[in-house]
C-alpha cells in the first residue's frame, strides 16, 4: 500500500515538473500512431512500414528529452501513462463503433461497406491492441535503460552526448518494438515468415532511426533549455530526497 502511495506521489510531482506540452505530444503521438498503424505506408517483401511511422519518432524523441533532464525512470513512467491513456482511447473507439449510428462518410457514399470498414478500423482487433501495447511498453523500458546506460559512459554533456544516447537507444528500442509486435501479431495472424519478421523489424528500426537523426537537434535544444531554466527542479529534488 505504501509502495502504491509512493508511486502515485512520484507521478504527481513528475507530471507537475515536465512541461505539459511535451506530455501532451507524447500521449497524442502514441494514440495517433497506433490508429495510423492500420494503414500501410510501404510494404515490400523484407521492408514494411505502416503510417504510424510518421509519428513514432515523436514519442521516442520525447522519451530522449525526458531521459536527459529527468532520468530514465521518469521517461518509463510517462511511457506507461501514455500507453494507459491509449488503451482508454481504444476502449472509447470500440464503444463508439458499437453505437447504432452511421459514420459521416456513409452519407457521402451511401455504402454500408464504408461504414463497416470504419467501424473495423476504429474498433481494432484485440490482438493488434495487445501486441502494440506490449511492444510499446517493452520498447519504452529498453529506450530508457539504454539511454541512461550510454549517458553514464559519455563524459561530455553536449549534443554529441545527446545524439549518442538518442541514436543507440532509439534504434535498439525501435527494433524491440517492431520485432515484439511482429512476433505477436504479424507472425501468428498475418502469416509472416521468421525471415520477414527479423528483416522488417531491422529495416523498420533503421528508417525510424533516420527520423531521430533528423529531429534530434530540436530535442537537444529543448532539453538544454529545460536545464538552463531549471525546469523540473522540484521533481529532481524529490527524487534525491527519496533516495536518502
Amino acid at each position: 500500500m505504501n509502495l502504491i502511495k509512493r508511486e502515485l506521489e512520484d507521478y504527481r510531482v513528475l507530471l507537475r515538473g515536465i512541461p505539459s506540452l511535451v506530455v501532451s505530444l507524447f500521449i497524442v503521438s502514441v494514440i495517433m500512431m497506433n490508429l495510423l498503424a492500420n494503414k500501410e505506408f510501404i510494404t515490400l517483401k523484407y521492408f514494411a512500414l505502416d503510417c504510424g511511422f510518421l509519428l513514432s519518432w515523436v514519442s521516442f524523441l520525447c522519451m530522449d528529452m525526458i531521459c536527459k533532464r529527468f532520468g530514465g525512470k521518469a521517461a518509463a513512467k510517462v511511457s506507461i501513462l501514455a500507453m494507459t491513456v491509449n488503451l482508454c482511447a481504444c476502449l472509447i473507439f470500440k464503444i463508439s463503433t458499437l453505437a447504432p449510428g452511421k459514420w459521416g462518410e456513409y452519407y457521402s457514399t451511401g455504402m454500408n461497406e464504408v461504414n463497416d470498414a470504419l467501424n473495423a478500423t476504429f474498433g481494432g482487433a484485440w490482438y493488434v491492441v495487445v501486441g502494440s501495447s506490449i511492444a510499446m511498453v517493452l520498447a519504452a523500458l529498453t529506450n530508457s535503460a539504454i539511454n541512461m546506460a550510454v549517458g553514464r559512459r559519455v563524459k561530455k554533456d553536449g549534443y554529441k552526448s545527446f545524439a549518442a544516447r538518442s541514436f543507440i537507444s532509439t534504434f535498439l528500442a525501435q527494433f524491440v518494438d517492431n520485432i515484439t509486435f511482429a512476433i505477436i501479431v504479424s507472425y501468428h495472424f498475418f502469416g509472416w515468415t521468421a525471415a520477414q519478421v527479423l528483416a522488417c523489424s531491422l529495416t523498420g528500426a533503421l528508417a525510424e532511426l533516420l527520423c531521430e537523426v533528423i529531429f534530434s537537434p530540436i530535442g537537444y535544444r529543448v532539453s538544454s533549455n529545460w536545464e538552463k531554466d531549471n525546469v523540473g527542479s522540484q521533481y529532481l529534488e524529490y527524487v534525491e530526497e527519496a533516495a536518502k
